[in-house]
């Protein structure tokens, strides 16, 4: 069995919370690597000298914190998700999209894993007034809505609704299931419009109930919302996109200048 801490009788803190206490640093500093199976329940309570009760009080912390999941007639795991490193400064560089990819493919072959698009749709609808604000579009204008779920080796790690104006994307490749290659902001560069900067907000927070099933989370697992809009060179705001992402999922890197 892997090395657990003593309990410590002068604590004021509960039994069950030192024993989730230990198992949860053993989580994170990766003697317990991912998809690793815990001790028993029978192995915690000789190893403890508690009362299994205690033991399963202790295992349902880890639960909800998202660190474990239960296999009936199995055991306890360390939950398996894959660790995508978003690095900020790299993945909407130019050089990916000219490579044919987009950005979530391009982060996604990085790591080493293998990525996937469900849940596709694309219509074209008036926008709300916070879209149309953000895209600088009088009321109601129409715009071209694209919203997905991607998975990470089958896994959903985050969704994504996009906006884009339909007079730029109405019509074009964009209003297609799949846009080609290197994805919508290649098509907006065909088309004319191209990039120059791209401006996020990220909040974290905990998930809605359809968010909760859409990306398949379990108890206690935050996810961080992230508003992105993307302008051409001529200062027109040409993409609005409102995505989710799993919060156990994600890496997020930036690189910032100190000048």
């Amino acid at each position: 069995m892997i090395a657990l801490p003593d309990l410590d009788p002068r604590s004021g803190r509960a039994v069950f919370r030192q024993i989730a206490d230990g198992l949860r640093d053993a989580i994170t500093s990766g003697q317990l690597g991912s998809g690793a199976r815990l001790p028993s329940e029978a192995e915690l309570v000789e190893r403890y000298g508690t009362a299994r009760a205690t033991v399963r009080q202790a295992l349902a912390i880890l639960a909800t914190e998202g660190l474990v999941v239960a296999e009936h007639g199995r055991g306890v795991f360390v939950r398996v998700r894959p660790a995508l490193r978003r690095l900020a400064a790299d993945r909407f560089s130019r050089k990916h999209r000219e490579a044919g990819l987009s950005a979530f493919i391009a982060e996604v072959t990085a790591s080493g894993h293998e990525s996937s698009v469900d849940r596709l749709s694309v219509t074209t609808a008036p926008a709300s007034e916070s879209v149309a604000e953000r895209l600088e579009l009088p009321a109601g204008a129409q715009v071209v809505v694209r919203s997905r779920r991607y998975l990470v080796d089958g896994r959903p790690v985050q969704s994504a609704v996009s906006y884009l104006p339909a007079d730029i994307a109405g019509g074009t490749a964009i209003a297609e299931p799949d846009p080609g290659p290197g994805g919508i902001y290649a098509r907006l560069e065909e088309l004319g419009h191209q990039l120059e900067r791209l401006s996020e907000s990220l909040v974290a927070r905990m998930p809605v109930p359809d968010e909760v099933a859409d990306l398949e989370l379990p108890p206690g697992v935050p996810v961080v919302g992230l508003v992105r809009i993307a302008y051409a060179t001529n200062g027109r705001p040409v993409e609005l996109c409102e995505t989710v992402l799993a919060g156990d999922s994600f890496v997020l890197e930036y690189e910032l200048p100190a000048r």
